[in-house]
């Protein structure tokens, strides 16, 4: 009988004889088996794009639509084609199991077959498949990840890389060095924490609010003033002037500081690198809906385009074909998938007298931010 694992297996049995039928399906389902039937192959190509099956037994010889123009239809649609295939035959013509392997079959079942074959090859399929599955799922979210981890510790891995190359000029201002110094701190600082946030097992970041959210709640004048005090120095070097408006208390929303700081650091340094020609960058704090703040990013570059604004935040979008070597097009995406996590939203509006404007809107809290 099978496993557990086995037994949340979901079973296609494809044959034009209702007798048959209802012999398989009544054995598999006995066995603990979600089984779905069809008669004809134009039902059970149907069938299974409208859920996707774990296993598909199939009639060899139907008329119509045989087994073997079946399986060709189920190998053209890329849902179904890591999906296995048993035939059920009472053939014993070795050209045409010869040309059921050749056709993408795993395996195949005489009839009339012995009830325990059956069940022990349906099993032995379906647990591959679902080994199969488990891996590459394990893979998916260790590359989602990689993906994360890498952009997180871009932002303060380029800021260390911005001071230090100053501090090599020769012509450093004598001032701005423990400026300089201070930001390398701070950089290394952050990057060490978003990886020992990772060794330590926490969650994605995306979806890390929770108990750091009562915690560290984020202060919108605290946030801006961090940002001006990180990114001031960065902008000028692009020729660009940062204006931070503040508002006159801290407006305290429902996030980590520190995970709306990278959120907010993402829409900088896309502005850095696509709008700098507009010579300015503004951040300002408003009213939202009842209840919520806005943190807003302004800049007077080009805008996005409307034909990419539909993508504007999905995975590897970018903005323009200006590439950095380090871009991934992911920033906007995780970004939108982290404010929506904590209860918020994140859009673009284009500004008035030209340039771009990305909101981040956030639920307010009646808590004070903690200090620095």
């Amino acid at each position: 009988m099978p496993d557990s694992a086995q037994a949340a297996g979901r079973i296609l049995v494809v044959d034009d004889q209702p007798a048959n039928l209802r012999v398989v399906s009544t054995l598999l389902a006995r066995n603990g088996f979600e089984v779905a039937s069809a008669l004809t192959g134009a039902e059970a190509l149907e069938q299974a794009l409208a859920t996707i099956p774990d296993l598909v037994l199939l009639d060899m010889l139907m008329p119509g639509m045989d087994g073997f123009e079946l399986l060709s239809q189920i190998r053209r649609h890329p849902q179904l084609q890591d999906t296995p295939v048993i035939f059920l035959t009472a053939a014993q013509d070795r050209e045409l199991l010869l040309r059921a392997f050749d056709s993408g079959a795993v395996d195949y079942v005489t009839k009339p077959f012995i009830p325990e074959e059956l069940l022990a090859r349906v099993g032995a399929h379906i647990a591959l498949k679902q080994a199969r599955d488990r891996l590459e799922r394990v893979a998916r979210e260790r590359q989602e990840l990689v993906n994360l981890v890498a952009h997180d510790l871009k932002n303060p891995l380029s800021s260390v890389l911005f001071a230090s190359d100053i501090l090599m000029q020769a012509g450093c201002r004598p001032e701005r060095i423990p400026r300089y110094l201070q930001m390398i701190h701070d950089s290394a600082h952050d990057a060490i924490g978003y990886i020992r946030r990772y060794l330590e097992g926490q969650e994605r970041i995306a979806q890390a609010q929770g108990g750091e959210v009562q915690s560290h709640p984020a202060g919108l004048r605290e946030t801006i003033e961090w940002l001006s005090q990180r990114y001031e120095l960065q902008l000028e070097s692009r020729g660009m002037h940062l204006q931070a408006k503040l508002p006159a208390s801290s407006n305290t929303v429902a996030i980590d500081r520190r995970v709306l700081r990278q959120v907010a650091e993402n829409l900088i340094t896309n502005a850095m690198k696509y709008a700098a020609d507009g010579g300015e960058l503004t951040l300002e704090v408003r009213q939202g809906n009842a209840g919520y703040w806005q943190l807003c990013v302004l800049d007077r570059g080009a805008g996005v385009p409307a034909e990419k604004r539909r993508d504007l935040f999905k995975p590897f979008m970018r903005l323009s074909g200006m590439e950095d070597g380090l871009s991934s097009g992911l920033g906007l995406s995780l970004a939108r998938q982290i404010i929506v996590g904590a209860g918020g939203d994140l859009w673009y509006e284009d500004r008035e007298g030209g340039g771009a404007v990305f909101i981040i809107e956030l639920p307010a809290l009646a808590v004070p931010a903690t200090a620095n």
